[in-house]
């Protein structure tokens, strides 16, 4: 029997008799008759068991230990790599150091070998204005000897020949490694566009690969990519090259987001699922730090990618110790593997699944769900999700990349400016635990994006004084803060509105509208005056829409995951039946005591109370009269 033929049983049993003969059965069941609010809290337990008890992963994983050994070794593995994105996405930052570049004039050395450096940048250089040396320009060698030089000078002047020199430089970069001055300076905001095209074509390539191929495939293909492209730059010898392997990086970084996030949520429950995500985005903060230390102590971008790199190496193991999802494998018509892998993680925990649970399971419906990136537009429900969680992912990626780059403005060092918010990021996501655990995933999501909105209307409200610049350092980071939060409840939440069969597409499609909204900031910070108000009031423009898209969505937490298109579309149904403000009361206030009462009941007790409120409640609704003259319609029908 499905639940809307349980659904439907009950229903007619109340409705269609007045006589109730179904009371006696269930009289010794449930006494007490619940109010309207406590019967809605019923049925929604009762709905949410029968789901239950259709979703086997549910007792499989309850059976072999929610947050065992095995677990906790999956979660374990997520910390490396979550570190090493951190630290291969946010590197370009220390890459282009300043530098106070000269033209090369070694030339004069021929002739005055025993010149002191400053002696040379005197004699060969040029001077502007202000007295400083001109960095693009020289004074054409000559064939004179060294005294005729002192006592002459040269006056004829041609742009650099032979390369530069930095003599004040303390630190190499890529800079000073290319020569990319006088007309070849690299444009930041364009080396960082070109990393976010990178994330845009990841989002949909490892979306689809996850999906396609299982989340165990996409997470090495996306660690080897890590590998070669971000280890691997240490390596480049042209600032195109560079610029490629960035490129590479980037999708190597989203696609481990991806296939982490899809993993961890098919393999973890309940609130474990939770602890777990956060947790692996605080080691991603951890990630930001170690890059800041490490480029502040090491003198060499090259030296800087292969010490940072190198814990990337241990992470080849993964192709052993890595497991599969089983939800994907099931999905895909895989049963057998999925009970081996199940029995070994149930062997790891030093538990054992009961067969006949292991019987169950099964694929749903004969054959293989046939479903693709189409259905994102065809299915009203994912249609909903991509679009306000697009905006969501749009609104936190241009927020974020316009407070980092508003950090310039206040002369906060290169070094500075990463810690800060590195060191802020971990209580910011540890914060999300006690939010998600007492308000739900939507009212997390939203109360992490209105702070974010607040610290934004602060930042346009506060005058652009000098006296208030420790007061807007700190609300620009408060304001990262926020943000940070809400892009762990936003990968959480997104993943389990998402059903199995197209979790990680859905997770790729919202992550298109993150390159889309760094490219927006950067865009927008590059043709707007500085200082300009633009970008930080489209921040709170685009946090105002998200909030409101955001009331559209349903709650997730306490509901088991979805598989198939056909478990999403019966359990969205299910909760439009329900009143509009039940979800924002049952987060909002405590459970009476009288709804206590009914917290640990069985699905059997559930239902049975269920019935005989409804037919309390039926018997209530009939006054005497109406009874008396539904009796004499009766009698007349009889008679004629």
């Amino acid at each position: 029997m499905n639940n809307y033929t349980s659904t439907k049983g009950i229903n007619q049993m109340v409705k269609g008799n007045h006589q109730h003969p179904f009371r006696h059965l269930y009289s010794q069941e449930a006494p007490v008759y619940p109010n309207s609010s406590s019967l809605e809290m019923l049925w929604y337990r009762w709905r949410t068991m029968k789901t239950m008890q259709e979703d086997k992963f549910a007792k499989i994983l309850d059976a072999l230990g929610e947050f065992g050994t095995f677990q906790r070794r999956l979660v374990a593995l997520t910390f490396i790599p979550n570190i090493l994105s951190a630290f291969f996405m946010f590197a370009d930052h220390f890459m282009f150091t300043a530098q106070e570049p000269y033209c090369n004039t070694s030339w004069i050395l021929a002739v005055g070998p025993n010149l002191s450096e400053a002696e040379q940048l005197h004699l060969t250089l040029p001077r502007d204005a202000n007295n400083s040396y001109l960095t693009c320009l020289m004074y054409s060698p000559v064939t004179w000897d060294l005294d005729s030089i002192i006592q002459f000078g040269l006056n004829n002047t041609e742009v650099c020949q032979d390369g530069w020199i930095y003599p004040e430089s303390k630190k190499r970069s890529l800079i000073n490694e290319f020569d990319l001055v006088c007309g070849k300076e690299p444009n930041k905001e364009m080396v960082q566009t070109v990393f976010m095209a990178g994330i845009l074509i990841g989002s949909v390539v490892f979306g689809y690969i996850c999906d396609k191929l299982g989340r165990y495939p996409a997470t090495l293909l996306s660690l080897l990519g890590l590998l070669v492209f971000g280890f691997g730059t240490a390596f480049v010898n042209s600032f195109h090259l560079y610029l490629f392997f960035r490129f590479g990086v980037s999708q190597a970084v989203v696609g481990y987001a991806i296939s982490s996030v899809s993993l961890a949520t098919e393999w973890l429950v309940g609130q474990h699922r939770a602890h777990a995500i956060i947790l692996a985005h605080c080691y991603f903060a951890v990630g930001l730090l170690f890059l800041t230390g490490l480029a502040y102590s090491l003198p060499h971008w090259r030296l800087l990618l292969l010490v940072g790199g190198a814990p990337v190496f241990p992470l080849i193991s993964y192709i052993w110790i890595l497991p599969e999802s089983p939800r994907w494998l099931v999905m895909k018509g895989k049963v057998k593997e999925a009970k081996q892998l199940l029995c070994y993680a149930a062997a790891v925990n030093k538990k054992t699944i009961p067969l006949n649970l292991l019987d169950k399971l099964q694929l749903p419906g004969k054959k293989v769900t046939k479903v693709s990136i189409l259905d994102f537009y065809s299915n009203r429900h994912l249609r909903k999700v991509t679009l306000v969680m697009g905006c969501v992912w749009f609104t936190v990626s241009y927020s974020y990349f316009t407070l980092s780059l508003k950090m310039k403005d206040f002369g906060l060092g290169i070094y500075l400016g990463k810690m800060v918010p590195g060191i802020m990021e971990v209580p910011a996501r540890l914060c999300c635990i006690f939010l998600l655990e007492h308000i739900g995933r939507k009212w997390s999501l939203t109360v992490t994006l209105l702070q974010g909105v607040l610290m934004c209307l602060l930042l346009l409200l506060l005058p652009q004084a000098t006296g208030l610049k420790s007061m807007m350092v700190m609300v620009v980071v408060l304001g990262e803060f926020s943000l940070s939060a809400s892009v762990s409840v936003f990968f959480l939440y997104t993943a389990e509105l998402c059903p199995t069969v197209l979790r990680a597409t859905g997770l790729g499609l919202v992550s298109l509208a993150s390159a889309v909204g760094g490219i927006s900031a950067l865009t927008i910070l590059l043709v707007s005056q500085s200082p300009s108000l633009l970008p930080v009031s489209l921040c709170c423009v685009s946090v105002i829409l998200a909030l409101l898209l955001c009331s559209q969505l349903p709650e997730t937490q306490h509901q088991p995951l979805f598989d198939t298109m056909e478990q999403m579309c019966s359990q969205i149904s299910f909760q439009r039946s329900m009143p509009q403000d039940f979800f924002s009361r049952t987060h909002s206030e405590d459970l009476t005591s009288e709804d206590s009462i009914y917290e640990d009941m069985s699905e059997e007790a559930l239902q049975n109370t269920i019935l005989n409120a409804n037919i309390h409640k039926l018997d209530s609704d009939i006054s005497p009269t109406m009874l008396l003259r539904s009796r004499g319609e009766d009698a007349d029908r009889q008679a004629i």
